[in-house]
């Protein structure tokens, strides 16, 4: 009997052990909430009192559930950036020193600032530069003229700057718009033609030119596209590749002349160009093919499928995603179009962005791009008249740096998702909420949770035994750190 008493005591001893350990757990989990919210002074601001305990007398109904699967992962994360273009690096240069160097804070410093990791810049000319121009003397073939002088005004000491500022490491990728106006079919810098086969070798050596005049200045160049958006006839540098040339142009061109230049461990990104149904048709033909998907790192696109009324075509990038698992997926440019001054701190932008990049990265998506880091005033320059937005923009007349809320949206992924993180698989219960999660390499989980809503909403969080209840506001966004 006394062994049987002893025996019971112990039993209830331990079960009151463990349910006082779990207890502990859940009241010493230490996690950090940060919140950006309409209508409130927080921005990317701690906000650890929209945090209830479960064991508390005050906690709160959640109306959804997210539940983290740590030993599910996807993708290996590589960063999250924004373009470096000419119109940046011009506004850039009319700003105070002082205002420099928080500019430079605000994007690359991952304490002071969001800790950008990732950049893209144009091979010559693009929409955003204030007039057109290429690096070589018009119709030298040979490329015996090649230069990058014009850069080294404004583009290339911001870049180095953004470099430093970021650590000493940013993860560069480039892009041309076109080629120069005598290798086309147009003969016009601008409004699409084609690349004429005659000039494809020497179109091919001047991009590994431009990567190797960049690492000569000491700006190291991760990766290249082949063509920014080469469906697009537009009004401004461009240049039309079908899915066949963009194939062959890789294939028998490109590929095999970084091959013979030293550059074959560069990325090369294919398409760079909205989602949608032509996502997969580039994907399909040039990673099924072995001789040219040998050359191909992944493909690249864009958000502006949604110009004609449509909605996001996210799925297909899943679609890729799973049929093509050991290519990449990068989305390479996006931005709000059609520049208005009474907009800047429109919430609408704002959440454009939260919704793109929480569901682009739970389908599989290794990077996020941004289109111009700054602009002015005036959403420029832009020599064809074509202004858009950037999370930041600069009154040049009163050097003054104007955040809008796209900023701070970008800033809840950007600063706490690091380099190498892996994407750990969540459910959530309702759809009422937005939510994506990575895991850092140093062990550090990361929740972004996103508020569409104009009401408050109580959400629970199960990361393995550890439960907590968290309310975010209505029109917010929210990281939550563990």
């Amino acid at each position: 009997m006394k062994t049987k008493k002893t025996f019971l005591l112990a039993f209830i001893f331990i079960q009151l052990s463990c349910f006082t350990s779990k207890l502990t757990a859940q009241k010493n989990n230490k996690i950090k909430v940060f919140t950006t919210a309409e209508n409130s002074n927080l921005k990317l601001s701690l906000s650890n009192d929209l945090i209830s305990n479960n064991n508390t007398t005050q906690q709160k109904n959640a109306a959804v559930s997210i539940k983290i699967n740590t030993e599910k992962t996807d993708q290996t994360f590589i960063g999250i950036g924004g373009a470096i273009t000419d119109a940046s690096a011009e506004v850039f240069a009319k700003l105070s020193p002082k205002k420099q160097q928080e500019f430079l804070n605000a994007y690359y410093d991952k304490n002071k600032g969001i800790g950008y990791t990732l950049a893209r810049t144009n091979i010559h000319s693009c929409d955003f530069s204030s007039d057109s121009y290429t690096y070589i003397s018009e119709g030298d073939k040979e490329l015996k003229t090649f230069n990058i002088e014009h850069d080294r005004k404004f583009r290339i000491p911001l870049i180095k700057r953004a470099i430093e500022t970021a650590g000493g490491k940013l993860t560069l990728f480039v892009s041309p718009w076109s080629p120069p106006a005598f290798m086309k079919d147009n003969n016009d810098i601008l409004h699409g033609g084609v690349l004429l086969p005659e000039f494809a070798p020497s179109w091919a050596l001047y991009y590994a030119k431009f990567i190797k005049a960049y690492e000569k200045e000491g700006i190291p160049v991760w990766g290249l596209t082949i063509q920014n958006e080469p469906m697009a006839k537009q009004r401004w540098e461009s240049c039309i590749y079908t899915p066949e040339a963009e194939r062959d142009f890789l294939k028998n061109h490109l590929g095999p002349t970084l091959e013979k230049e030293g550059l074959a461990s560069k990325n090369v990104i294919i398409w760079d160009h909205n989602r949608g149904d032509m996502l997969e048709t580039r994907a399909n033909l040039v990673f099924s093919d072995p001789e040219v998907s040998k050359y191909a790192w992944g493909i690249g696109f864009h958000w502006y499928e949604t110009w004609n009324g449509g909605p996001p075509q996210f799925e297909t990038v899943a679609k890729v995603h799973e049929k093509f698992p050991n290519k990449n997926l990068i989305f390479t440019e996006g931005c709000v179009e059609r520049f208005n001054p009474a907009k800047y701190q429109f919430w609408g932008n704002a959440e454009r962005y939260g919704i793109n990049i929480i569901n682009d990265f739970n389908n599989g998506t290794v990077a996020w791009t941004d289109w111009n880091i700054l602009l002015d005033q005036n959403g420029g320059p832009n020599h064809v008249g074509n202004f858009c937005f950037a999370p930041i923009h600069a009154d040049t007349t009163k050097d003054e740096l104007i955040y809008t809320p796209m900023y701070y949206y970008i800033g809840h992924f950007s600063k706490f998702i690091r380099p190498n993180a892996k994407r750990v698989i969540e459910t959530i219960s309702d759809k009422s909420l937005l939510s994506t999660s990575f895991k850092n390499s140093d062990g550090q989980l990361i929740i972004i949770v996103m508020n569409q809503s104009d009401k408050e909403i109580v959400y629970s969080l199960e990361n393995q035994n550890v439960k907590n209840t968290i309310t975010i506001p209505a029109h917010a966004i929210q990281t939550v750190v563990y």
